[in-house]
């Protein structure tokens, strides 16, 4: 009996390596993750660890498509390799890719507020926001602007609905997010209906109901600062909202979804139904309560 000998076909060592490349792009770039959710580096250095991670997944493609004009002309193997080097860093760079398009059609914003004339100001969070990060104060017209010509559904909620259960309905939300809570404060009665006889001139700030909060992004995790702000009227309450990124010049969107959806989800509660609790012994109607005569 005669064997056969069966010989295999070199692999391409181009195919071999994108293939390497691919997956080590692909561990790197989960470690990279878990180091800038983790906050174990500063901001800068956790990104640039993650784009060195991303840049090996476009060199793992590049090479793959070298692979397959050898393996074409040589006609050895890997085309198995070289296929699945292409799909897993096709798949590590198809998000950035979609983000970098977001941003190249959005505006180089990254503060959102429904009053741009008198957005809520961070005061506990202020103290917290690293020396590096995005500055604090609203960048005023210019910002208006370009927030109106982008996002121009982003306005304040005005509800009938009191302060306080406004303020309420704020904070289940935003306890609900699991967003931490760094300061809260609800809105008090005006210093001259509490104190009537001394006769202090009433302050507006003093009544708002404040809440600050620190929210974070789904994938990175970055840490993104929002104020809620309660304010009585003459109709009811007024609710301001402000989103802000602590890094980036572009938020590609994400404040404004943030303010949009808290609003959306505020306007749910008070919205809803609330059932009037049941009046203990009830008397039905032309039947004299007990223990009472009726009248004649």
């Amino acid at each position: 009996m005669v064997r056969r000998r069966v010989v295999e076909e070199p692999i391409s060592r181009l195919a071999a390596w994108s293939l390497r490349l691919a997956l080590f792009a692909l561990a790197a770039t989960f470690v990279a993750i878990i180091i800038v959710r983790s906050g174990a580096l500063d901001v800068v250095p956790a990104l640039s660890t993650l784009g060195g991670a991303l840049l090996l997944g476009v060199v793992a493609i590049l090479l793959a498509f070298g692979a397959g004009m050898v393996i074409w002309r040589q006609g050895c193997g890997g085309v198995q390799q070289a296929l699945l080097a292409v799909l897993i860093g096709g798949a590590l760079i198809a998000y950035p890719a979609y983000l970098g398009v977001k941003a190249y059609k959005l505006p180089s914003i990254y503060d959102i507020t429904t009053d741009p004339i008198d957005p809520p100001q961070f005061d506990a969070i202020a103290r917290l926001r690293p020396r590096d990060a995005n500055p604090i104060t609203y960048e005023g017209l210019y910002a208006a602007e370009l927030q109106h010509t982008a996002y121009s559904d982003i306005e304040p909620e005005d509800t009938s609905a009191t302060p306080q259960e406004a303020y309420e309905a704020a904070l289940k939300v935003i306890t609900r997010n699991r967003w931490r809570i760094v300061d809260q404060r609800p809105p008090q009665q005006p210093a001259a209906t509490r104190v009537a006889e001394a006769r202090q001139p009433h302050d507006e700030a003093a009544s708002d109901g404040i809440i600050e909060a620190v929210a974070r992004s789904i994938i990175l995790g970055f840490r993104e600062d929002v104020v809620v702000r309660v304010r009585a009227t003459s109709d009811g309450t007024r609710i301001d909202v402000r989103s802000a990124s602590r890094y980036g010049r572009n938020d590609l969107g994400s404040n404004a979804a943030r303010v949009r959806d808290l609003l959306a989800a505020i306007d749910d509660i008070l919205s809803a139904p609330h059932p009037e609790k049941e009046l203990p012994n009830k008397v039905p109607p032309g039947q004299a309560p007990r223990g009472r005569s009726a009248k004649r």
